[in-house]
């Protein structure tokens, strides 16, 4: 009986992949004219010089670090608990994966001093290309942002404050490439809960000029760095922050053991872990004898904040471009997605409320310093990533649930946003903290003011100020019960007067003037007895399209 061979049936159109592309393969830099807009802006006359690094920048995000972090989200970081001796060596092994990613990344490096030293010699704003790096970053891989930065810049700073001149010259050497390095990790969190320094159980006691510290962290994020912030009580009672190294001063290997890492569900490039401290040597990073130093890590936390608000944001953009590019590849009822009128409003919606969100994150990281700012756009733009993923898994359908496409990834990594540095309610009582302690409401509405154009926004401006008055007269309890939805007022508002301070610049033939309308009637305006149903019809679709993804650079 012979035998036949039979075709697959996939005769249609619809199964061409080369139809798919995503953004994976993309430039970045390119094909986001919303950044392009940003960096002119923030630049200025150095715009001409950073340009084409912002370029080779997105062939670099959107190629070699892309491919990477889908690599190593398949194959993540192992431990190597002990040697061949039986020795506990702790050793996390990274995938090569990681490492090709992360070698290219520090070549690259925009967040480095010496990138820093280039740019202002250029007249180009170092915090402002760093942010542009942070956020392409961060559409490729959260954990490699978060296995570069974490704590960085609050290792270093509290080092170079308090800690003894041998140990801040070792600093120095472990962080010679910059914060984001992949050097740092923080160890707060205890089984006890993580908030909460009340429970904490992580004991220090004097060993000379030194602290010996002993206790249980359930949570350390970048756990195969070289230097950690830990979190310890000290005799007294009070809580203190302290700089651990993974070697001790005499070279020897220091008190930090690995029990596991953690089996997580996304950020799979950045080593989470179960470690216990034996003895383990540590330099108090406060005025000794006090928990000084643990004012000025709550401070350096609102830059951490930023960081995660980034992430946050990254995850949305990346998630609005593969959402994009399905619905104008996928065909049903005989034409495109994004052709049809409930596709065109959740792709109008989402656009939006990404630029919303941009808007909030850049202006945290290169506007004024205002207390009330990283809590606000950490609430907004963490949450964001988590409904913008939701969102682009539903675009893509039933793929969108598959693995093999680029989404669920996005949603298993962006959930951890919203927990990373304070979850929404911890957010919501710093928010109170700064009002009351602070009265940091003040210039974050002068803030506002500034920047607000219209009647509708400068008079939601005014019923803000009413309302946080309002609160300030409530019971404790009611107050703190009320904090969510007035922190939820704030983040609109805030979001708002952003956008149109943007319709001003003169940078995009008038089209953020339309994202700003669109915001504020979504956030900011009563939809009426009808629900806005009754309102003229509006498809703004292509319109915002244009200035939110362009094909160039694929």
């Amino acid at each position: 009986m012979g035998r036949y061979l039979i075709e697959p049936f996939d005769r249609s159109d619809r199964y061409a992949t080369e139809s798919y592309q995503g953004a994976a393969g993309r430039n970045w830099w390119r094909c986001d004219p919303t950044l392009r807009l940003l960096m002119r802006r923030h630049l200025g006359d150095g715009y001409a010089w950073a340009e084409p690094r912002l370029d080779r920048l997105g062939e670099l995000m959107g190629g070699l670090v892309a491919a990477c972090a889908e690599e190593t989200d398949r194959n993540p970081p192992r431990l190597e608990k002990y040697d061949k001796w039986g020795r506990d060596v702790s050793q996390v092994v990274m995938p090569p994966s990681f490492h090709t990613a992360r070698q290219a990344l520090m070549a690259d490096n925009f967040t480095s001093p010496s990138f820093a030293g280039q740019a202002r010699a250029n007249g180009a704003d170092p915090s402002a290309l760093g942010a542009a790096w942070t956020y392409l970053l961060d559409q490729a891989d959260i954990g490699m942002g978060c296995a570069l930065g974490t704590g960085g810049d609050m290792v270093v700073s509290l080092a170079e404050k308090h800690a003894p001149p041998d140990v801040r010259d070792r600093v120095r050497e472990i962080f010679a490439n910059g914060f984001y390095s992949g050097e740092a990790a923080q160890l707060f969190t205890e089984r006890t809960g993580g908030s909460d320094l009340a429970a904490l159980e992580t004991e220090a006691v004097p060993a000379g000029d030194a602290w010996l510290l002993t206790g249980f962290k359930w949570f350390a994020s970048n756990a195969n760095g070289s230097a950690f912030v830990v979190l310890a009580r000290l005799p007294g009672g009070a809580v203190a922050p302290f700089l651990v190294l993974w070697e001790r001063r005499d070279g020897s290997r220091n008190g930090v053991r690995i029990r596991r890492l953690k089996d997580k569900l996304g950020t799979r490039s950045v080593a989470s872990a179960e470690v216990e401290l034996a003895g383990a040597e540590a330099f108090l990073l406060a005025g000794e004898g006090s928990g000084s130093g643990l004012g000025t890590m709550m401070k350096l936390t609102n830059a951490s904040r930023l960081g995660v608000a980034m992430m946050g944001v990254g995850v949305a953009r990346r998630a609005l471009v593969e959402a994009l590019c399905y619905a104008r590849a996928r065909e049903a009822f005989g034409r495109p997605l994004a052709e049809q009128p409930l596709m065109r409003r959740k792709l109008s919606e989402l656009i939006v409320e990404v630029e919303a969100a941009q808007a909030m994150v850049f202006d945290g990281h290169v506007g004024p310093r205002l207390r009330l700012a990283p809590a606000l756009i950490k609430l907004r733009a963490a949450r964001l990533g988590v409904t913008a993923a939701t969102d682009a898994i539903e675009v893509h359908g039933g793929n969108g649930y598959i693995e093999q496409w680029p989404v669920a990834r996005l949603l298993r990594d962006a959930q951890v946003n919203p927990i990373w540095e304070g979850g929404d309610n911890i957010l919501c009582l710093d928010v109170r903290r700064a009002m009351l302690k602070e009265r940091a409401h003040l210039p974050f509405l002068d803030h506002l003011r500034a920047l607000a154009t219209s009647d509708l926004v400068r008079t939601r401006i005014d019923d803000l100020t009413k309302a946080i008055e309002a609160w300030s007269a409530l019971e404790h309890a009611t107050a703190e019960a009320r904090l969510y939805p007035l922190a939820q007022f704030m983040a609109d508002v805030y979001a708002a007067a952003l956008l149109e301070d943007q319709a001003t610049w003169g940078l995009d033939d008038g089209r953020k003037a339309l994202v700003a309308r669109l915001y504020a009637e979504a956030h900011l305006v009563d939809q009426g007895p009808l629900r806005g149903l009754d309102r003229p019809a509006d498809d703004p679709f292509d319109e915002l399209l244009a200035g939110a993804f362009s094909e160039a650079g694929g």
